[in-house]
């Protein structure tokens, strides 16, 4: 089984048995700090015990080494982040903890298939197909019709407000 079709379900093997204390905090830790430099070493220092033994007992627990944890780690919320925002791609990977872009890449090509860059313009693809629904623009064309019927009522009604201010005046200067 590949790293990127082993990822999805550790958490299910998590959550079929009891985790033991340690790795939990680590986890815990890890979630914490995953857009900080995180090294084996801290984590292990932070949840005392030595480092051989947390990459043990990590990998038995999750069923994922943990430097492929922290990588699915900052994967999904760099995914998240191409979605719901025009931030450049650079910005996304050194916000969400990758020390590089290179390195960066590498991570998001090997879990998701396809490149940051690749991974943004196919989901923003199918968001306007979604948007356009199954006839093309038509949706679009209605979206756009009500903005310019909604235009329309407001500036209705930002004349009707300027005769009454018209009027008030006059009257006060009576």
């Amino acid at each position: 089984m590949t790293f990127s079709t082993r990822l999805p379900d550790f958490d299910a093997k998590i959550a079929d048995r009891a985790e033991p204390a340690k790795i939990w905090k680590a986890r815990c830790y890890i979630q914490e700090h995953s857009e900080e430099e995180l090294s084996l070493t801290a984590v292990a220092r932070f949840v005392k015990i030595s480092p051989n033994h947390l990459s043990e007992k990590f990998k038995e627990v999750t069923g994922v080494k943990f430097v492929d944890y922290i990588a699915r780690l900052r994967f999904a919320k760099a995914r998240l982040l191409l979605q719901n925002s025009h931030r450049r791609i650079s910005e996304i990977a050194f916000e969400v903890g990758f020390q590089s872009l290179s390195q960066f890449n590498r991570v998001f090509k090997k879990i998701s298939g396809q490149s940051p860059t690749e991974y943004r313009a196919k989901e923003n693809k199918t968001h306007l197909s979604a948007l356009n629904g199954s006839d093309g623009c038509k949706t679009i064309e209605t979206l756009a019709e009500k903005m310019r019927s909604r235009t329309t009522a407001v500036s209705g009604t930002l004349r009707n407000r300027e005769a009454i201010n018209d009027h008030a005046l006059a009257q006060r200067r009576k």
